[in-house]
């Protein structure tokens, strides 16, 4: 069953799939406060004679979801007509002391079987830890609710986003991905630190290493997928590569073909912004049967790498291989496994290292309809 509502909102938007559910509904109550001893009419009495919630169980945790079960004792089990859950973020203590708190969500069910699932993309994000805590309660004939006291307080954490929505992000950025452009680079910038480090303690390769928390907060792959990170986009008047770069005036140059090829599996890793009008889209290429592949394999949509609109590669008709980029987003390559410098070339840029483009850790912007799907962002 579904806990459509909020019960310090009536007015709020309900489940997409209260319509179906006509056993529970929301009430226009005010919930007592967290540490409250009484019920609303102020009798003890009727408190002690309803069962607390015990062995409270959350499963079935998607990342706007979860279902929620406990144990109850038969007293007074019959006069149970609600539960009242109540559910919080998980308190930070690296978060910033001056920002207002999150306002606690108070949900209000009638009392159904259980187990109940609680679903709501405007108070559930993905990848948040919560804790809940369960009220039992009675509706008395006046309109006022005697009540149980709160049970243990349970501690649970959201998951990622599933193929589901990630599929819906594929849609969106399909949408403005623009025409195909011709390249033949894919490149890389740093430090000049960290090409020396690559050929003095890691044999001269580019090795590769966990994603950051930019992008989509319900990504699948942040903090997970371990990679090299590569851009390949163009400037549109040159067909080359721009001079300018976030990321270090050392630029690692390798050809397409080295990277990306029929023995190579593409996949969509996440469309996001970052406040500004540029949207960046993350594919993810993973030679066939390895370990990065079998990660995305069970994670990402996986896309035709010569029928997509972010990045293709397909045959020419002497047989070579032709590469295209979408012109109208910022591509973010993810390659899963180690890169020879040998297979390639550095060099330093005439350009500028622009730090205001960079994208580490970068946070996507919630209110932006183009790159926003209805669950947590």
């Amino acid at each position: 069953m579904e806990v459509p509502g909020l019960a310090h909102n009536i007015t709020s938007p309900l489940s997409p799939c209260e319509g179906m559910i006509k056993d529970l509904s929301l009430d226009a109550i005010q919930l007592c406060e967290r540490d409250a001893n009484k019920s609303q009419d102020g009798s003890l009495a009727d408190m002690e004679e309803l069962p607390v919630p015990q062995n409270i169980k959350i499963s079935n945790i998607t990342c706007d979801s979860f279902k929620i079960c406990w144990d109850m004792e038969a007293r007074s089990k019959e006069r149970i007509t609600h539960y009242f859950i109540d559910l919080n973020k998980k308190e930070n203590k690296n978060s910033n002391k001056f920002k207002h708190k999150d306002v606690p969500t108070k949900l209000v069910a009638k009392a159904v079987p259980l187990p109940m699932t609680v679903r709501g993309h405007w108070f559930l994000s993905p990848r948040t830890e919560y804790t809940v805590a369960v009220q039992t309660a009675s509706k008395q004939a006046d309109g006022d609710y005697a009540v149980s006291e709160w049970s243990e307080i349970i501690e649970f954490c959201t998951a990622d986003y599933s193929l589901v929505h990630l599929n819906q992000l594929l849609e969106k950025a399909e949408v403005i991905a623009g025409r195909m452009l011709r390249f033949s680079v894919f490149y890389r910038n740093q430090n000049k630190e960290y090409f020396d480090h690559a050929r003095d303690v890691q044999e001269n390769r580019m090795l590769p290493s966990v994603k950051d928390n930019s992008g989509s907060h319900g990504s699948p792959i942040s903090g997970k997928l371990e990679g090299v990170f590569f851009s390949c986009n163009t400037e549109f008047n040159t067909g080359k590569p721009p001079q300018d770069s976030p990321y270090g005036r050392q630029r690692f140059e390798v050809q397409a073909d080295a990277l990306f090829n029929p023995n190579t599996n593409l996949y969509f890793g996440d469309f996001y912004c970052m406040y500004t009008a540029y949207h960046y889209v993350i594919v993810v290429l993973a030679p066939k049967g390895s370990r990065g592949d079998e990660f995305c394999k069970q994670r990402l949509p996986v896309l035709d790498i010569t029928n997509n609109r972010f990045l293709t590669c397909k045959e020419d008709k002497d047989g070579g291989l032709v590469f295209h980029h979408a012109q109208d987003v910022i591509l973010e390559v993810i390659y899963t496994e180690p890169v020879d410098l040998a297979s390639g070339t550095v060099a330093e840029i005439s350009g500028h290292q622009l730090m205001s483009l960079s994208t580490v850790n970068a946070k996507k912007d919630p209110s932006c309809k183009t790159c926003n799907i209805s669950v947590g962002r």
